[in-house]
């Protein structure tokens, strides 16, 4: 019976993918991955995989059977973060949006120039997140970027408040008449060391649902599989809280780290408290970190950021005629012989290593009057437990286990608190999205198809 089967789709930029599965019998009956159509009708791609997945099922109208969707198409969700302070509300900012699943093409603190809003006017970003001062805090940061954002022009649009809502009277008379869309929630950093993201989350992906798929192309497919319901890194950062906590009494991992190279940005998710493992570590975080975490290093893409990742290969033995086949791989080509497996081996490792080490906390050492110190800075993940593999440069290697130890401790760099003694699972069949998506609906069973798929390597 088709009644029991659901479709779930990743509107990528680079590839649509699409998994048909049993809730049923809880398992995958066909999945499909083919070139995604962006640059001209991206239904076009769906109907290429839709067809696929027919051929595969014996499903004459899969596009008749009940499905979700998310997006990373076009770009994906492009934020501009504004705080007052770098490392209190201007962070605080930033983990709201990347925690929404947004890529932050901007980050501003103090009061914007008229430079920095050239800047952010021609990144013409999805949203801008303003945000600044603790309640009661200060206002006339936060309103001064308000009155200045005011008056950009069309490209600055979808503007999330998230600040010190004393200030919200002011901003809103500084907005009236603007035309921009300016959505109010609550403070991303309501007092000094308290991180408060849910509302603004919420907020982001409403926005995203409702309005920035449409200048994508997406809503054109709707007819097809409803609405887009969040952006695929989102769903991604679903499926690990998922898979660390686990539901309705089936047990999840317990504390983990999903790490996904792709072609332009490398990110890294970990779902753990981050606490210090040892004695003698004091934590010296000015803001808590969260819970659950989403990195994304822009340097790092396997595709468009060749360049800046092979300047991590200095000191490193590479192999022959390595220059070279780097400019293969930026001009989009995959590896094929051994010289350029080899090559892509290394820049894959590479980029999950740096990506985990910029990710984790570190430790510094202090003397003080009473003897030497340790300080911890960000999250202790040495007893991290589990390590998702996701992404095609780890799914498609020959090697994926290699690239995955990327992201261990090492002992020649012992400051840095990544993972020690972690087991490694790999998303072979490409479902994390999938897996993120119906846990909105359907959460036991998108953890027992998640528990059924991954490999353990």
């Amino acid at each position: 019976m088709t009644d029991d089967i659901r479709l779930l789709v990743d509107f990528g930029s680079t590839f649509t993918k699409v998994a048909a599965i049993d809730l049923d019998k809880v398992e995958v009956i066909a999945t499909a991955r083919v070139p995604s159509t962006v640059e001209t009708d991206i239904t076009l791609g769906l109907e290429a995989a839709l067809k696929e997945i027919s051929a595969k099922t014996g499903i004459k109208s899969p596009e008749k059977l009940k499905s979700m969707a998310c997006s990373s198409a076009a770009g994906g969700l492009r934020m501009v973060c504004i705080g007052f302070v770098p490392e209190l509300t201007s962070k605080a900012a930033n983990h709201a949006a990347l925690g929404a699943g947004a890529k932050v093409v901007g980050l501003y603190s103090f009061k914007l120039t008229g430079q920095e809003i050239d800047e952010i006017e021609k990144t013409a970003p999805d949203i801008i997140l303003l945000s600044g001062g603790t309640d009661g805090g200060d206002e006339a940061t936060i309103i001064h970027n308000a009155g200045i954002l005011a008056k950009t022009g069309r490209k600055i649009d979808n503007i999330i408040v998230a600040g010190n809502k004393v200030t919200y009277d002011a901003i809103k008379a500084a907005f009236k008449d603007s035309g921009k869309r300016v959505i109010y929630t609550r403070n991303v950093m309501p007092e000094i060391g308290v991180l408060d993201t849910a509302p603004c989350n919420k907020e982001i992906r409403e926005i995203f649902i409702k309005n920035i798929i449409k200048a994508k192309g997406v809503a054109r497919a709707k007819e097809i599989v409803g609405d887009v319901i969040m952006p695929t890194p989102s769903a991604v950062l679903e499926a690990a809280k998922l898979l660390a906590e686990g539901s309705g009494g089936e047990a999840g991992y317990g504390e983990l780290m999903v790490i996904d190279p792709g072609g332009a940005t490398t990110d890294v998710h970990s779902v753990a408290e981050g606490i210090p493992t040892s004695g003698g570590v004091t934590m010296v975080n000015t803001l808590p970190e969260p819970y659950v975490k989403r990195t994304v290093e822009g340097n790092l893409g396997l595709k468009y950021n060749i360049d800046s990742l092979s300047e991590f290969t200095r000191g490193k033995k590479i192999p022959p005629h390595f220059r070279e086949i780097c400019q293969g791989f930026h001009e989009g080509k995959l590896p094929e012989s051994q010289e350029e497996i080899d090559c892509h081996l290394l820049l894959s490792r590479l980029a999950v290593d740096v990506a985990v080490t910029q990710h984790a906390g570190r430790l510094e050492k202090i003397y003080s009057p009473t003897g030497e110190m340790l300080l911890q800075h960000g999250k202790d993940l040495t007893g991290v437990k589990t390590v998702v593999g996701t992404g095609g440069p780890i799914i498609f290697s020959a090697n994926p286990k290699e690239i995955m130890e990327g992201a261990l401790y090492r002992k020649d760099n012992p400051l840095v608190l990544k993972p020690k003694e972690p087991g490694f699972y790999l998303d072979e069949q490409y479902l994390l999205y999938a897996v993120g998506l119906l846990s909105q609906e359907e959460p036991q069973k998108a953890l027992l198809l998640a528990k059924k798929y991954l490999k353990q390597i």
